[in-house]
């Protein structure tokens, strides 16, 4: 069954008008600081960032590195919880014109209830939505509807053990791009390009699937986001911002971090 959107949302419009080198960013959602999360938004933006993922906090981030546990655990300590991060959005469209998206884990979302998380992720002017864990029969049998009266884009996740006839069903679910994993591993490492990566990504090129793909877990800087966006249509960092948000005067830092990825 294929699913579609009702209208182009801001990701659908953004992958329609640039085709590569496209730079997306992610960070925790009240880390380093409760009440920050829009104004990081916005020197991301003001950087030249292309769109955002932001995270909402979990106690069991199976996914993630050190660095992105840290910053759950430090939000989820400062009191981030669903219900605040979408008091926070209130205002993004006041101040944030490119495509965002939240990413985080199934059980937050089920709890707060999905068709109420798509109505108020709509709501505030959130496009699309990134849950590693959840299961793509669940989403297409319980949940597709509520993103798609939402407007609301559902990314799927690729690494390089999924089969062919899986990436071919993710293709036909998905409406905006595919999350392509470097690895099979945790956020934070480093991105190595060995011959059995690279022979991953030729393998999604040659498929020729409908929905750009992006690379994800391990851009860190230049030379990965750049060999990253030679197999994909852009990269998206992850760890090594959420270390810059750890450091003494992080907001300056912003615009020279995303140049120094950039160049």
């Amino acid at each position: 069954m294929d699913y579609w959107i009702k209208k182009m949302n801001r990701l659908n419009q953004l992958f329609n008008t640039k085709k590569n080198n496209l730079l997306s960013i992610y960070y925790t959602a009240g880390y380093p600081e409760i009440n920050t999360t829009l104004d990081i938004a916005e020197a991301l933006e003001k950087a030249g960032v292309d769109f955002l993922e932001v995270g909402f906090p979990y106690s069991d981030p199976v996914a993630d590195g050190p660095t992105i546990q840290h910053s759950s655990e430090k939000a989820l300590e400062s009191g981030m919880t669903l219900n605040l991060l979408f008091e926070q959005l209130a205002d993004l469209r006041k101040r944030i014109t490119i495509p965002i998206l939240l990413m985080g884990y199934a059980n937050p979302m089920i709890q707060y209830g999905v068709e109420r998380f798509c109505k108020k992720a709509a709501e505030v002017g959130v496009d699309g939505v990134i849950v590693p864990d959840l299961p793509m029969y669940e989403y297409e049998t319980l949940y597709a509807g509520y993103f798609k009266d939402n407007n609301l884009s559902n990314i799927f996740l690729v690494t390089p053990q999924t089969s062919e006839e899986r990436i071919r069903k993710i293709d036909k679910l998905s409406n905006s791009f595919i999350y392509l994993l470097s690895s099979s591993a945790i956020t934070g490492g480093n991105l190595q390009v060995s011959v059995n990566i690279e022979d991953y990504y030729k393998r999604i090129k040659a498929m020729e699937l409908n929905n750009p793909a992006i690379i994800g877990f391990g851009i860190s800087d230049n030379k990965s986001f750049s060999k990253a966006c030679e197999y994909a249509s852009g990269a998206i960092v992850g760890s090594a911002f959420v270390k810059l948000l750890g450091t003494e005067g992080y907001m300056e830092k912003i615009p020279g971090f995303i140049e120094s990825i950039r160049l």
